[in-house]
């Protein structure tokens, strides 16, 4: 790594200035007098056009602020929301009475708004709008609890007409926010965000992480990452003339910025999207924030096989994906590929689209649907590109790579490629990280000399035909987590019933063997032994999944 890497400049073109401390404060300080913030957003469209807005749909917003642009109590609010959530251009005058201390001259000078030609009014240059969360009580060790930032963005497709600049930078979507919820809160001393994009990764990472190190191939990235920082750095707990203490800004492709150094958490959400590939293509015609510009599912892979070689011992790497499914092949093969034998590997898979939906969804993601002929174009060398390959679906989902804590040949205790298609609970990260703390458990403990107890939020349900004698199917349910569902035998039933803690699991599964010999016994007589063997092997399963948990 050279020094030319690091980012620092404060006045990148076409993206918000961090060069302007005082403008900055100033800024924070007129936003937070607004009330702009998610509750005062809120508040002010009703609970209707907010979720609409969370849709990205304007038109409700629109008629929800229309009237309160004309009343004293919400007047200012309503035109910072129209400006920079509803894309509405306003009047300096307007603005100058919302934000008194920064004033609209103030706006333009950080690059946030622009003159509309030829009318007098001002409109947004950027997206810049309220987020914040709430603290982890797991990781909230020093009581800073969570916090209300505002995040500067580019305009989204629905803000903007035509097809977004290739440099665009992403603001917050559903992919960040699914990353946020799934990756699992430890404090650590030092912490990677891979392709930072706009900073949201890096903004939940600061709050227990001593050192969060932020990349990007984009400059532009780089520079609303950093406008982000210093505009929110109180409540980021960052000293503005000492940035670097907590936050190293990298420019540079996917590990190259970092090699050599070592992690104990990664987070990325990467350039994933499979996009079709010319050998004419250039660069500067990729989507910076969604197309790494390798061919397939190649950016992934490369990710899975590379980052293990950035974590500390014992580190975690978590990201999102797509992969993709070859015709007459499971989900799973290719991503098993990728995995080598000495790094442990927890791949979900959250849903699974055919090529057609696939490439629907990124050309409109890219508003690249408003254009009729170039959407026939695009389209058609998207299936052309699957088809090259045999490809018969894209599966997308999460990612958790780790580099085991015992070194050595054989180390990895976690192989996991499981499809959960279904609601489960957010954030997912908390259970996620108590899973891979019962597979270590599991991995160095007797299971026979454990004592066991069903977990507070699993559930059991029976179902037989009228008047039959026993039930026909017996499920155990979690309602918490990843809400597994369990199908139990007559036998596993019974050992879950018995785990209260005060037996160990080798005297339940004895009193079993003892108790069912006889009515399992069959031509061969019953093999005790097989019988505690196939239980032991379904309990630990149990235990893995949260089910059951050590006493």
């Amino acid at each position: 790594m050279t020094d030319s890497t690091h980012f620092s400049a404060g006045n990148t073109p076409d993206a918000p200035r961090s060069d302007l401390p005082g403008l900055l404060t100033s800024l924070a300080a007129d936003l937070r007098r607004v009330g702009y913030t998610l509750d005062g957003v809120a508040n002010l469209l009703g609970d209707s056009a907010n979720r609409a807005l969370d849709r990205d749909q304007l038109i409700p917003a629109l008629l929800a602020t229309e009237n309160s642009t004309r009343e004293a109590g919400t007047a200012g609010l309503a035109a910072v929301v129209r400006l920079w959530l509803l894309a509405v251009p306003q009047r300096r005058e307007t603005l100058d009475a919302a934000l008194p201390e920064i004033r609209a001259e103030g706006l333009l000078e950080l690059g946030l708004i622009e003159p509309v030609p030829g009318s007098g009014l001002l409109a947004a240059k950027a997206d810049l709008r309220p987020y914040g969360w709430a603290g982890d009580p797991a990781t909230d060790t020093d009581g800073r609890g969570g916090a209300e930032l505002w995040v500067a963005s580019d305009l989204a497709a629905h803000q903007q007409t035509g097809v977004l600049r290739h440099d665009h930078v992403l603001g917050i979507g559903q992919a960040s926010t699914t990353l946020v919820q799934t990756t699992v809160r430890r404090n650590v001393a030092r912490a990677l965000d891979l392709g930072t994009g706009c900073g949201i990764q890096t903004f939940h990472l600061l709050l227990h992480a001593g050192h969060v190190t932020a990349t990007d191939i984009s400059e532009r990235a780089l520079a609303f990452t950093r406008f982000n920082l210093l505009l929110n750095a109180a409540a980021l707990r960052l000293d503005t003339d000492h940035l670097e203490d907590r936050v190293s800004l990298r420019l540079g492709s996917l590990l190259t910025p970092v090699a050599g150094e070592e992690f104990d958490l990664v987070v990325s959400n990467p350039p994933f999207v499979i996009t079709p590939r010319s050998l004419a293509e250039d660069a500067s015609a990729q989507f910076t924030y969604r197309d790494g510009g390798l061919p397939g599912d190649e950016i992934v892979a490369s990710l899975v096989a590379a980052l293990p070689g950035v974590l500390a011992r014992g580190g975690t790497a978590q990201l999102l994906g797509n992969w993709e499914i070859p015709a007459g092949t499971t989900w799973s093969e290719r991503p098993q590929e990728w995995v080598s034998p000495d790094t442990d590997a927890w791949f979900i898979q959250r849903e699974q689209v055919g090529p057609e939906q696939y490439a629907e969804t990124w050309l409109q993601d890219a508003s690249e649907s408003r254009d009729r002929r170039h959407y026939q174009d695009a389209y058609a060398a998207y299936l052309a590109d699957f088809a090259s390959r045999d490809v018969e679906g894209i599966g997308f989902g999460m990612v958790l790579l780790r580099r085991p804590p015992v070194p050595g040949p054989g180390s990895a205790t976690i192989s996991r490629f499981e499809e959960i298609t279904y609601p489960i609970e957010q954030p997912i990260g908390p259970h996620l990280g108590a899973a891979v703390e019962r597979s270590d458990w599991l991995a160095i403990n007797s299971l026979e000399d454990a004592h066991l107890l069903v977990a507070d939020d699993v559930t059991e349900e029976r179902h037989q035909r009228p008047g039959a004698e026993h039930p026909g199917v017996i499920l155990l349910r979690q309602g918490a987590g990843l809400r597994r569902t369990n199908l139990l035998s007559t036998e596993l039933a019974g050992f879950v019933s018995a785990c209260d803690g005060d037996l160990s699991v080798r005297q339940i599964i004895g009193a079993l063997a003892a108790l069912l010999g006889g009515s399992l016994a069959g031509e061969d007589g019953f093999d005790g032994d097989a019988f505690r063997v196939g239980l032991l092997t379904e309990v630990g399963n149990l235990v893995r999944d949260g089910f059951l948990l050590p006493a």
